[in-house]
Formats: structure tokens, sequence, C-alpha cells
């Protein structure tokens, strides 16, 4: 039996500040997604010209997988720099870039303002949002586990797909405050502006939090005994394929699972269902709350179970309970809370086992690198596409059960990744080289 040594009060205190640290900046990073969602439909008609709806909100999202674009190179350059320069220098540049590029949404001029430039702007402010976002949630996930106590780091470590979750909450409510307050003609002029100006202040706080912890024992460890890598990239990428290999095959449900629950499931209830905005926007409020406090129970089922069961239980998971939440969502205002309430959960069960397992699977010196490179693969192949895909798949087939049945395919094929590929790693010493 483990015995539990209880921390000193200094040590659990600086714990609290790594978790703040990690999690607030986590939350600032996301929070433009949130709001981007929130105020797809008002964006759609304020960037687009506006005699084809259903033209101007495939733009809408095209726009937002475009965004994905750039995390590629964003995996490499944050990678790159959190394993030669630190993980939490590399923290701290991206929240910077991020909240940057989220204020200046907010201040942009739309179609009728300038024309075909305003899109134009908003996909390069949204390519320096996925820039940044390709180093981010990695960064923090390991940087917030190698801070953490073994036996607990998924309990640690689901600080950050909870802070993810608060920020579409955040998001969401501030959609729906916004919406149920103002007239359609100040909603259009400068309501849809005010989430991402929010964008602004949280980024510096982020940021005064990010540079104010001390870096990494295993980091730390690396510099003391000068065993820092000189490119991290190429070497993840030539002795770790296998590992990058197996972290795309199972987040690409992650990745679709979490776009369609926190994006597109709001102009989907909204736009196909027929429900109203206000109502899209809460079902979206407390599906995303229960996915944040799903989380640290999740979390602690992965540190007892392992990250493979609970991985290919979400798998699985998705497999059977999706299609029957998409028809849920058909029935009836609270039966769309129930079935966006089911996948909600089911995307905590697979990214509170994602977020340790993607950590413990790379070794200290090509840790920030490794994972980097195969989580953003998933997102921005499946991820960043999953609301365009989603919208193209119900216009095509005419059924508005076509996105739930994408996702369950998908999740079919992480399921067996999960059996066939993944090995466990939950005992793993972070510390190895």
């Amino acid at each position: 039996m483990t015995v539990r040594t209880e921390l000193p009060a200094a040590a659990r205190a600086g714990r609290r500040k790594i978790v703040l640290a990690s999690a607030i900046g986590n939350f600032t990073e996301w929070f433009d997604s949130a709001a981007y969602a929130t105020m797809s439909s008002t964006i759609a008609a304020e960037f687009f010209p506006r005699h084809d709806q259903t033209a101007a909100l495939l733009a809408t999202w095209a726009i937002f997988a475009g965004g994905f674009v750039a995390r590629p190179l964003g995996a490499a350059f944050f990678g790159h720099y959190g394993d030669r320069i630190g993980r939490n220098r590399m923290l701290a540049l991206s929240v910077l870039v991020m909240s940057g590029a989220t204020f200046l949404m907010g201040v942009l001029p739309t179609y009728s303002a300038i024309g075909v430039a305003a899109p134009i702007l908003l996909f390069a402010l949204r390519t320096a949002q996925g820039f940044s976002t390709g180093g981010e949630y990695t960064g923090a996930s390991a940087f917030i586990m190698e801070h953490a106590p073994d036996g607990r780091r998924a309990r640690f470590a689901s600080a950050v797909p909870a802070t993810v979750g608060l920020a579409s909450v955040a998001g969401s409510a501030v959609g729906v405050l916004l919406t149920s307050t103002l007239s359609a003609g100040a909603l259009h002029t400068w309501g849809w502006r005010v989430p991402f100006l929010l964008a602004g202040p949280l980024g510096l706080i982020g940021l005064y939090l990010r540079r104010r912890v001390e870096d990494s024992p295993v980091f730390r460890a690396l510099v003391r005994e000068e065993s820092v890598p000189r490119k991290p990239v190429r070497d993840a990428v030539r002795s770790h394929k296998r590992q990058i290999c197996t972290l795309f095959g199972y987040s690409i449900t992650n990745a679709i699972a979490y776009y369609l629950m926190s994006s597109y499931l709001i102009s989907y209830m909204a736009d196909e269902l027929r429900y109203s905005r206000t109502q899209a926007l809460i079902a979206s409020v407390v599906s995303m709350l229960c996915y944040s406090l799903a989380c640290p129970l999740m979390a602690s089922a992965s540190d007892r179970f392992g990250r493979k069961r609970m991985l290919l239980a979400a798998c699985v998971g998705f497999v059977v309970c999706t299609l029957p939440a998409f028809v849920l969502m058909r029935t009836g205002f609270a039966g769309a809370l129930a079935g966006t309430v089911v996948l909600a959960v089911l995307v905590a069960v697979i990214g509170t086992s994602n977020v340790p397992a993607m950590v413990e699977m790379f070794p200290g010196p090509v840790r920030a690198s490794g994972s980097t490179i195969g989580y953003t693969a998933a997102y921005v192949l499946f991820g960043g596409t999953a609301p365009f895909a989603a919208t193209w798949l119900v216009s095509l087939t005419g059924s508005s059960l076509a996105p739930g049945c994408y996702l369950m395919a998908i999740a079919v094929v992480s399921a067996l990744v999960v059996r066939f590929s993944f090995q466990e790693t939950k005992n793993l010493d972070l510390a190895r080289k």
C-alpha cells in the first residue's frame, strides 16, 4: 500500500500557484474559440455578403478551420522553444500572442466598411491564434505534469482540459447575456466584439502569473545535466514515430468530439434544429459546465485504472452513445440538454486521459516537441475542420444525424489504435531521458 506523505504548506501553495498559472493562461488561450463559436452567426453576417446564409456560415467555419493551418508551424516553434529554452518561457510567449490577436479581432472593421479585406484580416488573426495554440495545450500539460506528484498526475493535469471547458462556458455565457439583452442592431454593431476585447486583460493576467513561477523540475534537471537537446523536433520525429502516430490516432476522436460539442452545436441547434439562439447558447453553457465538473472525476479514474482503459472506454462510449445523443437533441429542449451533456461527459473521459498520456509517452528532452506534433496534427486535420465537415455533411445528406455518424466512425478508428498500439504510461518516470 502506498502511503501518501503530507506536503509542507509552502509546497502545497507552490503547486497551487503552478496550477493557477497554467490554468489562467490556458483559459485565455481557449476563450477565443468559445467567443468565435458563440458569435459565429453574427460574424457570418458581418464579414461576408448576406444574400446566402449557408455560404456565409460555411465561410465563417472555413476561416475557423484556417486558423488551424498555422498550428503545425506553432507546434514546431513552441515545441522546439519549450524543449530548448523552457516550458515556462514558451507558455508566457504563447499567451501573449493569443490574447493580442484575439483583442485585435474585436476592433476589426466589417465587410460593409472595407469589403473583402475584412475576412482577409479575420483570417490573418485566426492564423496568429492558431500559431499560438499550436504549443499552448501540450505545453501547459507538460508544465503542470512535471510538477505533479506521482499517482495523481491526471488529477493535477485535469486543470488543463477543465479550464478549456470553463473558457467555453465563459464565452457562451457572455453570448447568452449579449443575445438576450441587446437588440439585433446593437448586437451586430458592437455587441459581437465584446468577447474578443475581453482577451486583452485576461492575457495580461496570464502573462503576469506565468512569469512569476519557475520552470518545471524536469527541465531544470536537464539544464543542470547539460542534456537539453539542440534539435528536439528532429529527435522526436526520428526516435518516437510510434508514439507520435499513436497519439494522433486516438486524439482525432478527442478533437472532433470537442469541437462539435464546444463550437458546432451552437449553430447546429439554432440553424438545423430550429431552437432559439438563446436556447442553443444555454445548452452549450450547461454541457461545457458539466464537462468541466466531470474532468477531475474522470482524471481520478484515470489515475486509478490507467490511461489505456479510460481511453478505450471513451472511444467505445462515442461509438455506442453518439447517435442516441443526436436523436435526443431533436426531441425538445430537455432532450437537447441531455444529448449535449452525454457528449460532454464522454469528451471529459477521453480528454483527461489524453493529457497525461501524451506527456508521459515521451521522455523529458523531447516531451514538448513530441507531444505537440502528434496532438496538433490531429487537431489541424480533424478538430479545426469538424464544424465545417459537419455543416457540409448535413447539407450533402439532408440528415441532421450526419455529424453524429461522422464522430462514431472516427471513434471506431481510435478504439482500434488504443487497443492495439497504445501502451500504458501512468507508471513511467517523467524524468527519464
